[in-house]
């Protein structure tokens, strides 16, 4: 049921819900609105929710997942922009890519493999001063892996 009331310059439109809701009793809440466009305030009774409501849809994920860079995680290495120089002297630009490689190194703190994509010279690190304090230079949770 809806009543429009008019107070000087001003409507006021108040909707009020003829049917009881299942909430507990307490003072009613009333919830005002205003247009920016006529200036008329919109009111209705608002009531107290018992249970918090639940979100309808579910979260968002997206359709395509990420393609895996070129870059070393552990040295920050990627690729180089250099020039294609032939017999004439012509240049051309081309990419040097990194030597990444798939390798399983053993995590002796963890007690099993883990497997990562590095270059040549971050596993040479790695056999060096050990996968822990390559991993923590680099800010590299290997849990999550």
């Amino acid at each position: 049921m809806a009543t429009l009331a008019t107070v000087g310059s001003s409507s006021v439109l108040r909707f009020n819900k003829t049917e009881p809701l299942k909430t507990k009793p307490s003072s009613p809440f009333l919830g005002f609105v205003t247009s920016q466009l006529s200036g008329i305030k919109i009111s209705c009774n608002l009531p107290v929710v018992v249970a918090p409501l639940k979100p309808i849809s579910s979260p968002f994920t997206p359709a395509l997942q990420p393609v895996a860079r070129r870059i070393c995680p552990f040295t920050g290495k990627k690729a180089n922009k250099a020039n294609k120089v032939s017999f004439s002297n012509h240049k051309t630009k081309k990419l040097q890519f990194v030597n990444l490689q798939y390798k399983k190194v053993w995590w002796e703190a963890g007690k099993r493999y883990v497997k990562l994509r590095l270059s040549t010279k971050a596993l040479k690190t790695i056999e060096k001063n050990g996968l822990d304090a390559v991993a923590k230079k680099a800010g590299i949770d290997l849990r999550k892996e």
